[in-house]
């Protein structure tokens, strides 16, 4: 989820649930630091931690998350804090035809995915120069939640990689598509909101793909282990979460005008534009920084021989990619009107969890770039809104 991608501790992608780990400048953050736990019980590996009740509660309140946004966008009221109207029998929660076409649906993906006529890339070089990172020992809760294999793989199919943009991403444009005929099946035609939210979706899923060798130099990929966090929301959270305003329009039509369309437009405009020119920018210094494109933008030399950028993009915000995101996801909201909180839920998490990111790059960055990281942040005084925050 982010890409639009899902994260929950961090999404990315260059979003990123992902969604869906940008760093202002040539490199990426440096490894995750240890994870500090607050002890409760016993000592050393044998204790329980807060931690470990978190991720044992996420477990359970991430699918019940998602289970009431569904709901909420098919009931009357639309309450986004509020208990449903009515939940479904236990007989409309399981259907073999709707397994079959799932996994249908990912064995499309995988068969894609391996196919041979297609571009390889590669990704960040590790520390080790040459070996995946295979952590062990822990609580296994914790462990199940956040992954501890960092590239679990069978030959050359990756898991991680797979999940971070196929099934999920693809699968939200689908169900948009799907409730888009749905909607023009109960009415005759889809109405013009539907239409924008289909698009501005499409669009951003559509970068993601075209940019997809970009995901490579992103935590997610790079640091994160794969576990339930990332497999669950890579294929079940972005595409039912992430369509919540088409379903909201479906069951609850919103008026639009075309004035209100094309300030909309205008918005998501801006928005993307943010967005890609950033991340642009920072890949194209990444790959070459003699390119004549980047060549000329002002940077700061750091111990680790790499280079911070200081002006473009990235001399107006630490994270000018978070703030395109945020923009676009607030012109995603605004077809669905100002009557429900709920059609508004992805920017609030999105915001959330975009801020939480921030925070734990920036650590990072500290970490790694040292004195160079906070002549960056003198320089640079806002993290992702200028004169705001």
């Amino acid at each position: 989820m982010g890409r639009g991608r899902f994260h929950l501790k961090t999404l990315g992608q260059e979003r990123s649930l992902s969604a869906l780990g940008v760093q202002a400048g040539a490199g990426a953050a440096g490894p995750d630091p240890p994870r500090g736990r607050v002890h409760l019980l016993g000592n050393g590996a044998d204790c329980v931690s807060l931690t470990d009740y978190c991720a044992a509660a996420l477990l359970l309140l991430l699918p019940a998350t998602m289970f009431h946004l569904l709901l909420a966008a098919r009931s009357g009221p639309a309450r986004l804090l509020g208990p449903p109207a009515s939940l479904p029998g236990l007989e409309a929660l399981w259907s073999p035809r709707a397994l079959l076409l799932w996994l249908a649906w990912l064995g499309l993906q995988a068969a894609l995915y391996l196919l041979p006529a297609r571009k390889v890339a590669e990704g960040q070089e590790l520390k080790d120069k040459s070996r995946l990172r295979y952590p062990i020992n822990g609580n296994p809760i914790y462990d199940f939640f956040l992954g501890r294999e960092l590239n679990p793989r069978i030959c050359f199919f990756d898991f991680k990689y797979f999940c971070e943009l196929r099934p999920g991403l693809i699968g939200w444009v689908l169900i948009n598509l799907a409730l888009l005929m749905k909607e023009a099946e109960l009415r005759g035609s889809p109405s013009l909101a539907m239409w924008l939210v289909n698009g501005f979706q499409l669009l951003y899923v559509g970068d993601a793909l075209w940019h997809e060798e970009a995901i490579l130099t992103t935590m997610d990929i790079t640091h994160d282990g794969f576990g339930f966090m990332l497999a669950f929301g890579d294929i079940a959270w972005v595409p039912f979460t992430y369509s919540l305003q088409a379903q909201f329009l479906l069951h609850h039509p919103q008026p639009l005008g075309l004035p209100m369309a094309s300030v909309i437009c205008l918005i998501n405009a801006i928005g993307y534009y943010i967005f890609r020119g950033a991340n642009s920018q920072k890949n194209t210094f990444r790959k070459n920084p003699s390119d004549p494109r980047v060549a000329g933008l002002e940077t700061i030399s750091t111990a680790t021989g790499r280079k911070l950028l200081v002006s473009g993009w990235w001399g107006m915000v630490r994270h000018p990619n978070y703030l395109g995101d945020l923009i676009m996801a607030l012109a995603w909201s605004l077809p669905c009107g100002v009557s429900h909180l709920l059609p508004y839920f992805y920017l609030l998490y999105f915001t959330a969890l975009l801020v939480h990111r921030e925070a734990r790059d920036e650590r990072q960055c500290l970490q790694k770039y040292g004195l160079a990281w906070q002549e960056y942040c003198r320089r640079v005084p806002y993290r992702i809104m200028p004169y705001i925050y």
